[in-house]
């Protein structure tokens, strides 16, 4: 495929069209006669010093512009599949596709030039090196909403336009920021919103024209979607007051399939798209025209079988909404049963997995901390047949203990749950009191999170479910599910329990010496689970390599103990479709393990406020932030962008953590922002709540450490943030909405794309259950269609 590419205003130079104007005379001759000056003059020679003024440039490109398209068409008859120009090109895309003859077209762009060259009072400025959203925040933490973003040119390249005093402010800021922020030689502020009463003057001055159907898609810069002919018009003169979205226009263009772009004229906009496709994906969106044709056609089709049949309308109405749902599950590959293929979802993965787990599919449902992973979510699942583990994470011991208390009064001793438990190095003896919880009640599995070594409450855990069987066989009763990405922590649970561990809790009475024997011929756990690009605490690893390096390591650690039966390994992060689940049975993983899908459903453990944003949300739409937890050490959680400050401003608190020593240090400004845009609070506020804060929790012992080291108090007014952001988010609170901290993986977007189009695409309709099935239904589909393709080709 094909698109054309029209430059814009700052394309000019001297010179240009030197070779087209003698080629094409008929034309030349028309713009001088339309335009009342010699159009060849300006362009070559410029006597008047004209050509960089608005109402001069925008016909002169123009004009250039038509005549080299013409050239290349005349020499090159190819087929081409989309016009696109930024700001003033689109005016050539436009001409390109037929809707107005050429000199019509300069009419327009002539009137447009007067227009926007008598505007004033305004500015713009180039910020180069920096994401558009990461400008947002620092525009709206400096009180700068006065100024508009005009072009999103790329990723790393977008323009500003403004009051010139608030222009002039921020290339202060972006500059003491350290931020390349160049001021543009314009009149005033293009593409925004105080253009808007020449957007106005122009939409009356189009209303004396008419306009042909395009013959070729043409892109809009106000919308990075075709242009429709019935809004043709509206659409062309909002562009004078919109934004160019040129980067969103080539992704949308990239997503159409793979395509060629060639650029009318210097190679100005050809390094804008090259960095584009080099960075960005692919937007694929459902073309909007043909799905109106198509339910139009649907509807009619409805209508006339009405009048054949004379159904009643609660007859019909029953039809298709059965016939919706046939659709909707074809979409998302979701039958109602195993099917007969070679696959089967039972079959997939490790059947003893399966079998010691009590579970139908080789399927978990991972702990998402603070109950995100609620207690409903946990009985749901194992009234199906299925397992997830309870976010304990965060919760307090009497919030534990409640919900261990309803899971086991709501399941029956055949259904399957566990709890997760946190690595807690800043107070371990938290870790021990959960797992003394855990043990009181029975607890028999347990998914151990962000833990580098194996602390002495984990090994207890484990050793406390030791013991041997009527054959003298060892039996693992508390059975731990390692999730890491890491081979050294993986090779820590692939081991038996540390010695020095081990003779501690001999020693203080809390195992037996027969459990401390048997603890020599078991590993700390005989189920991994390598945790990939994931939400909240992640090391963002790569499954393909990830997957492959763990099972070499499990190979050489039987091999190394011996053991009489094999270490499975699963695969969670990043798994949300089908295609994802697939992939990881494919490299011989023994179970898959779902997490951000499920905290956007109706079990969802956090608010209908966070559920809302999350089902909108793309692969793309996530980033990595410090995380509050382990704040000083860098420790980083990917979490939600899309609709939030919260990374932006995170990472703004840790860059100044490593620059400066305490708050005193800061600057005055820096301290102004923070206490007034960031936290709403001043520092002795949140310091006192800080105080109290940890008084409550007993870590008294941080506080003194704040108390003898200003750098360390500063920490603990930074961590102040992080608690407020996700209590925000757990709360709903829209007036916070900008600060949420929303722990989530790319997989939820991946899955947010699976089901769209579908009943599953609005949260309220999302069960965990149904969502399990339908991807390992899906899974097992795709496996035989593969398998049968493969058969095919032999």
């Amino acid at each position: 495929m094909k698109t054309i590419l029209f430059p814009g205003q700052g394309a000019q130079y001297k010179g240009m069209g030197k070779e087209l104007f003698g080629a094409y005379p008929d034309h030349t001759k028309n713009a001088s006669e339309i335009l009342g000056y010699s159009i060849e003059e300006l362009c070559l020679d410029d006597p008047n010093n004209e050509l960089k003024l608005t109402q001069f440039t925008q016909p002169a490109l123009y004009v250039v512009n038509a005549l080299g398209y013409l050239k290349k068409r005349d020499e090159e008859d190819n087929t081409i599949d989309f016009f696109i120009g930024h700001s003033l090109g689109e005016y050539n895309a436009l001409l390109a596709a037929e809707a107005f003859d050429f000199e019509t077209g300069l009419k327009l762009v002539q009137k447009r030039g007067v227009l926007m060259g008598k505007a004033s009072g305004g500015g713009m400025a180039a910020v180069l090196g920096v994401k558009a959203d990461d400008i947002k925040t620092i525009l709206v933490d400096n009180g700068l909403t006065d100024i508009d973003l005009a072009n999103y040119n790329t990723p790393t390249q977008t323009v500003i336009s403004g009051t010139t005093e608030s222009i002039k402010d921020s290339l202060k800021i972006f500059r003491e920021n350290k931020m390349r922020c160049i001021p543009l030689n314009v009149s005033a502020a293009f593409h925004s919103r105080y253009m808007r009463d020449a957007q106005k003057e122009f939409a009356e001055f189009l209303k004396q024209f008419k306009f042909s159907g395009l013959t070729t898609p043409v892109i809009a810069n106000a919308t990075a979607r075709p242009y429709k002919d019935e809004k043709l018009v509206t659409t062309l003169s909002d562009q004078i007051a919109s934004s160019v979205l040129w980067t969103e226009s080539i992704r949308y263009l990239m997503g159409r399939g793979e395509m060629e772009f060639v650029e009318i004229g210097r190679a100005v906009l050809t390094k804008m798209v090259t960095e584009i496709t080099k960075t960005e994906t692919p937007l694929i969106i459902e073309e909007e025209p043909e799905k109106e044709a198509k339910d139009e056609k649907i509807e009619n089709e409805k209508e006339d079988t009405k009048k054949k049949v004379a159904v009643s309308s609660k007859k019909k109405k029953s039809v298709d909404k059965v016939e919706k749902k046939k659709k909707q599950s074809s979409k998302i590959g979701a039958s109602a049963t195993d099917g007969n293929g070679f696959f089967k979802a039972s079959s997939l993965g490790n059947k003893d997995f399966c079998e010691e787990y009590g579970i139908k599919y080789a399927y978990l449902t991972g702990a998402m901390v603070r109950g995100i992973a609620s207690k409903e979510l946990v009985i749901r699942q194992g009234r199906a047949g299925l397992m997830s583990y309870f976010g304990a994470g965060g919760l307090s011991m009497s919030k534990i203990e409640e919900s261990i208390q309803e899971i086991q009064s709501e399941l029956s001793s055949g259904e399957s749950y566990g709890l997760n438990l946190l690595c807690n190095l800043e107070n371990p003896q938290k870790e021990q009191e959960t797992v003394e919880l855990y043990l009181k009640y029975n607890i028999r599995y347990v998914e151990a999170a962000a833990f580098m070594q194996m602390t002495p409450a984990l090994v207890l855990y484990r050793l406390k479910g030791l013991k041997k069987d009527e054959n003298g066989s060892v039996c693992c009763d508390n059975k731990i599910l390692g999730k890491l990405s890491r081979p050294e922590v993986a090779e820590s649970f692939m081991s038996p329990a540390p010695e020095r561990v081990v003779k501690r809790l001999l020693e203080e009475g809390k195992i037996t010496e027969e459990q401390a024997e048997l603890s020599k011929s078991v590993p700390m756990s005989y189920d991994i689970c390598i945790e990939a690009d994931s939400g909240g605490h992640t090391d963002g690893g790569i499954p393909t390599v990830l997957v492959p390096s763990i099972m070499s390591l499990r190979k050489e650690m039987q091999q190394k103990y011996n053991y009489d039966r094999t270490i499975r390994i699963g695969q969670g992060g990043g798994i949300g479709t089908p295609e994802a689940a697939a992939a990881a049975f494919i490299m011989g993983v023994d179970f898959v393990l779902t997490g951000s899908i499920n905290q956007c459903t109706v079990q969802g453990g956090i608010s209908e406020s966070v559920k809302n944003m999350l089902q909108d949300i793309n692969v793309q739409d996530t980033e990595y932030a410090p995380a509050g937890d382990m704040f000083e050490i860098g420790a980083r959680v990917q979490v939600l962008k899309k609709g939030v400050f919260f990374p932006v401003r995170a990472n703004k608190l840790y860059q100044l953590y490593t620059n400066y020593n305490s708050l005193d240090e800061l600057p005055e400004k820096t301290k102004a922002q923070l206490q007034d845009k960031y936290f709403k609070k001043s520092f002795d506020d949140i310091w006192h709540e800080t105080k109290s804060y940890f008084e409550e929790k007993g870590y008294s012992d941080r506080l003194e450490r704040a108390d003898k080291s200003p750098k360390n108090k500063m920490s603990l007014v930074f961590q102040w943030y992080f608690r407020n952001s996700m209590k925000l988010a757990f709360n709903g609170d829209e007036e916070g909405r900008i600060n949420y901290q929303v722990h989530t993986g790319p997989a939820l977007g991946a899955f947010n794309q699976w089901v769209k189009g579908t009943e599953l695409e609005d949260w309220r309709n999302r069960h965990v259950d149904e969502i399990a099935e339908k991807i390992m239904l899906g899974t097992a589909e795709l496996l035989n269609k593969r398998y049968e393709a493969m058969n095919s080709c032999g």
